[in-house]
């Protein structure tokens, strides 16, 4: 049933399919005499008042009236999800045949969500600070300005999964004087402040990096390793830019034995080039411990200083790719994280960094992005001060109205004149806006998301957002920063609830570049793809592991993903696709035959690498360093595709037996190893749930390559679980998960609430979890589908006013 809502002051009136009225005083329907009979034969033996094992007690709960007493609406939501799950009764107890089980969750859940369409829930978030990323987005709306949000501000706590949950974003002292600090700096960098100080930034590539072929877009084509970066140029002025080649153990810089050509790149245009190597003494082969002083010294020169206006440019460096193979026997190339490797100083020469240092001769630039979104005027030469505070209003005026994401009226711009004027006193009119500019960084209502509740409403009340606050929770939602000029005025304008417009805008915003931060932040939290900078498998045990694997895995499911939400495919099609994404360095590490260079192109797949769980990047995120875990993977597999997660472990778990353990004088496999584990019946409740699921996964080892065997010994990837249902391997374990495609996708539309609202998802959220579902059913459970309905739903609309 689909709920509307007509804002009329500051009540609401809610209109079900066009037609009539459901008053709070109506009272949902009861399940019936067939529904509670099943409830006292199979729930009430262990879920009465005596025992109420898992504190739940189901012999006096009001069947007749489901969703009316308030206090009994989160038990009743519970039943209905572990129906739904067939997760109770537990497995051996007699249990309902699978019609009584429908008809029993589908009575609850009529009536559970009737009755929250009659008293709607939409939950009473608090106030939102904004993460750091959403700050770094912000201030490049704002101001056109790319910052480093992890040197301005510490990092975010997380919650549910995500980063942005507004119960999480504490504030500190010290995270206040950060903001402090980071508003004086932002300031400056913003307007081009000349007395910004010479500074050294490093840019640097990991050392486990294979610096081969083209490494990325940005550098020319025909250019081997090498680094692309972005860098903020403060002030037009001269800056140093110095290259430093790697070292091999004993300092040696490596391939000096012949001649290499390096070039340096501004904004895509050569500045420089330089040759190094095959013109220096070395150490002999036999004495390499002691390296020459042309060994150790022989990129001191590469440096140049240029004239560089302000602003974010591209710098690059890369070497002239020269296509050669070497004479002679071709031998393997040791592992980059190999000590083989680290000693060799014949291997081919690679770039560590790019040093800039600046500016000197500083000049306050005359125009930069930054300074064209600031200065909407500028007074000239010549203006009074009475023009050029009627400029500074009018610059104030639009900075505070995009940075506070609603209208502003004179007493929000008062504060702001007020410290423009002791700017102005102290260095002029650009030093007057830029005072401003800084209590407009630090004001509460740029750094939180603040929704005000209506003049007169009543504690506890729900209510409909206003357009502006809707159109922050959309834009925060989609593109994880405030809303752009369209979508404010859309909002100003008071239509952004008209169903028509906000799907447009929707739809607009989806299309636009901004929401590749709904990959970056949202699925990179969900699938775990941020947590891919910190695995560190084990060298011994995965010597091919390399940095540019690491790179690929990432960027591998990050183009699935993105593909998945901008060719609005099905969510179920995160498990089925036929496809995926591959370099070079990917496809040798999966099996895929030609595929060549560093560029990703897509390519079809067989069964076992299809959809997201034959992805590299999940695999190892979800596996220890030395090792696989069938546990990790289902534990991933129950919280983030299943929605059920299992309770926390008890303390002084006994740990994995070692390998070494078996009788017969073999080591034991992984999946022998757990099953000695499970023995302990403390252990063995939650295990019998989760590493059915990971044993199904264990072809593929700990950075996500097939195998067949595990020291030899045959890998058995058959799986049985609690409740007796087979499946074996990838193949089976997707048709598994696709056999429960309204639980998946219901646990896939939580995960995605949850980051919406920036809070967990309550007990209360069930009924517009389920409608959303439903309304993305019936086109295939498209992304612009699932998107629409949470924009749509009354939590997402919605909200309570404060109790006291």
């Amino acid at each position: 049933m689909t709920a509307r809502w007509i804002v009329a002051g500051v009540g609401i009136t809610l209109v079900f399919g066009g037609s009539g009225q459901f008053s709070h005083a109506q009272t949902p329907p009861p399940i019936g005499a067939t529904q509670r009979a099943l409830l006292n034969q199979y729930c009430v033996a262990c879920h009465n008042d005596r025992t109420r094992q898992a504190g739940l007690s189901l012999q006096t709960i009001d069947a007749d009236h489901v969703g009316r007493v308030a206090d009994e609406v989160e038990t009743w939501e519970k039943v209905a999800r572990k129906l739904r799950a067939r997760a109770m009764p537990p497995p051996g107890r007699p249990r309902p045949n699978d019609a009584a089980y429908e008809a029993m969750a589908a009575s609850l859940e009529t009536a559970l969500d009737e009755a929250a369409a009659a008293a709607p829930n939409p939950g009473q978030p608090p106030i939102h600070r904004l993460n750091r990323v959403e700050y770094r987005n912000a201030i490049r709306a704002l101001l056109a300005l790319e910052v480093d949000e992890r040197e301005l501000l510490p990092p975010d706590e997380s919650g549910y999964g995500f980063d942005n949950i507004a119960d999480i974003l504490a504030v500190s002292p010290v995270l206040l004087d950060r903001y402090m600090v980071a508003a004086e700096k932002i300031g400056q960098l913003a307007l081009g402040d000349p007395s910004i100080r010479l500074a050294v930034q490093k840019h640097t590539v990991p050392y486990t990096l294979w610096q081969d072929g083209r490494m990325s877009e940005q550098l020319p084509f025909g250019s081997r390793g090498g680094l692309a970066v972005r860098h903020h140029f403060p002030l037009d002025g001269e800056y140093v830019v110095k290259l430093t080649l790697q070292r091999a153990y004993g300092n040696h810089i490596r391939g000096l034995g012949e001649a290499n050509d390096i070039e340096l790149r501004l904004d895509r245009q050569r500045i420089q080039q330089f040759t190094v190597g095959g013109d220096g003494e070395r150490a002999p082969w036999d004495d390499v411990s002691r390296p020459t002083f042309y060994e150790q010294t022989a990129d001191e020169g590469l440096e140049v200083r240029v004239e560089v206006k302000a602003g974010t440019r591209l710098v690059s460096a890369a070497f002239l790719d020269r296509n050669a193979v070497v004479e002679g026997v071709l031998e393997p190339r040791p592992a980059v994280s190999s000590l083989a490797y680290s000693r060799d100083r014949n291997a081919a020469m690679a770039l560590d960094s790019i040093t800039i240092s600046g500016p000197f001769n500083p000049r306050t630039p005359d125009q930069t992005p930054s300074r064209d979104r600031v200065f909407v005027c500028y007074p000239s030469a010549t203006a009074s001060e009475t023009d050029e505070a009627a400029c500074a209003a009018q610059i104030l005026s639009t900075l505070a109205r995009r940075a506070f994401r609603r209208p502003v009226a004179q007493a929000d711009v008062e504060p702001l004149l007020s410290l423009y004027r002791e700017g102005r006193d102290e260095g002029g009119f650009e030093t007057g806006i830029q005072f401003a500019l800084r209590g407009v960084l630090i004001d509460p209502e740029f750094l939180f998301r603040v929704e005000r509740d209506p003049v007169g409403v009543a504690p506890g009340v729900a209510f409909a957002l206003s357009d502006v606050e809707l159109a922050s929770r959309l834009s925060f939602f989609l593109w994880s920063t405030i809303p752009d000029d369209e979508l404010l005025e859309v909002a100003e304008r008071g239509q952004l609830r008209d169903q028509s417009t906000l799907e447009a805008q929707v739809s607009r915003m989806l299309a636009d570049p901004r929401a590749n931060a709904l990959i970056e932040n949202f699925f990179g939290q969900w699938l775990l793809l941020r947590n891919m900078d910190a695995a560190s498998p084990d060298p011994d045990a995965f010597l091919d592991f390399d940095e540019n694997l690491r790179e690929a895995m990432t960027r591998e499911t990050a183009l699935f993903v993105e593909s998945q939400i901008r060719d609005d495919r099905g969510v179920l099609d995160l498990l089925r696709a036929d496809y995926t994404f591959v370099n070079a360095r990917l496809a040798r590490h999966y099996g895929i035959p030609n595929v060549y260079g560093n560029h990703f192109r897509r390519v079809v797949v067989d069964g076992e690498r299809r959809g997201l769980l034959g992805q590299g990047s999940i695999l190892t995120v979800t596996s220890y360093p030395n090792r696989t875990s069938p546990t990790k993977r289902g534990l991933w597999l129950l919280e983030n595709l299943l929605g059920a997660p299992p309770p926390p472990p008890p303390p002084d778990v006994p740990g994995l037996p070692d390998a070494d353990h078996g009788e017969t004088g073999r080591s034991l496999s992984m999946r022998e190893r757990m099953e000695v584990h499970r023995t302990s019946p403390v252990c063995a409740s939650c295990h019998a749930r989760m590493d059915p699921l990971g044993f199904s996964l264990e072809n593929f080892d700990g950075i996500g390559a097939w195998r067949t065997d595990e020291d030899g010994a045959p890998i058995n990837a058959a799986s049985t679980l609690p409740d007796g249902t087979r499946f074996e391997g990838p193949s089976g374990l997707r048709d598994l998960l696709l056999g429960q495609e309204e639980r998946f996708v219901e646990t896939v539309t939580e995960k995605l609430l949850t980051y919406a609202l920036g809070r967990g998802v309550e007990y209360y959220d069930g009924p517009a979890v389920r409608a959303i579902t439903a309304r993305a059913a019936a086109n295939d459970y498209r992304w612009s589908s699932l998107i629409v309905g949470i924009v749509d739903s009354t939590p997402f609309q919605m909200r309570r006013s404060r109790e006291p």
